[in-house]
């Protein structure tokens, strides 16, 4: 990771959150607990920053200077606002088409994924708060820039999320294998939310429970799963078909 793309220090980090500069996550050695990281928490929760607390000896791979036990990787993207995409696509008189993703946590597969997107007219990708690969210069690269171009909503709760974008009239449908219909049966005669799930385990049991369709690609190898990138793209461009 380029020296550019973290800032180390306690305070160096919470006068970054305080000029409102956009932090993917903080890092916080384990262990730690006095009342400049409890400040730092604090100002952490208040902007909805994900903290992950890690061993000393992560912390160093970054810098070998007095990081003080505190690590903030930079993004490099602004995060946009969901509800305001929806609404500026409606107000558009389009059909928003929005991509959902659960813990994809391979910088190349999401690169892929929201170059993808971007050939596609996605209005946005959105990812949970926490589990997600990080939107540092890598995924910029692996995106062929399309990550200037697809704005990208950073959610607390996909659970909730999912039932935002119900409310304003939006299909949600998770691609999963354990869907019993293939995507090819559906109609996507609505506006629509593809929902993809994690390289390690697919979509979350909770996050199915509350989607409106699910399907799945139909596989006709030995192997019984494709990889996340290719398998989304399979999606999209069944909806973009679909829509043309």
């Amino acid at each position: 990771m380029e020296k550019s793309e973290f800032i180390y220090g306690t305070r160096a980090v919470m006068e970054a959150i305080k000029a409102g500069k956009e932090i993917e996550k903080i890092m916080v050695q384990s262990g730690l607990g006095n009342d400049l990281i409890r400040e730092l928490q604090k100002e952490a929760r208040d902007q909805n920053l994900p903290i992950s607390y890690v061993p000393l000896q992560k912390l160093n791979k970054f810098t070998t200077k007095n990081h003080q036990g505190v690590i903030g990787i930079l993004s490099s993207v602004t995060y946009a606002s969901l509800e305001n995409l929806v609404d500026k696509a409606f107000s558009e008189g389009r059909e928003p088409f929005v991509l959902i993703l659960d813990r994809v946590t391979d910088v190349r597969n999401f690169g892929a994924l929201v170059r993808t997107a971007e050939c596609a007219g996605i209005d946005c990708v959105v990812i949970p708060d926490k589990g997600n690969a990080p939107i540092t210069s890598d995924a910029m690269k692996t995106s062929a820039g399309a990550l200037n171009h697809v704005p990208v909503c950073r959610e607390k709760d996909l659970k909730k999320t999912i039932k935002l974008l119900q409310e304003s009239g939006i299909m949600v449908v998770a691609c999963t294998e354990k869907a019993e219909r293939t995507i090819y049966e559906i109609t996507f005669n609505r506006p629509v939310a593809l929902l993809m799930g994690s390289e390690e385990d697919g979509i979350s049991d909770v996050l199915l429970r509350g989607v409106d369709e699910l399907v799945k690609i139909p596989m006709k190898g030995k192997i019984e799963s494709l990889n996340v990138s290719v398998a989304a793209g399979i999606a999209i461009y069944e909806v973009v078909r679909q829509k043309l």
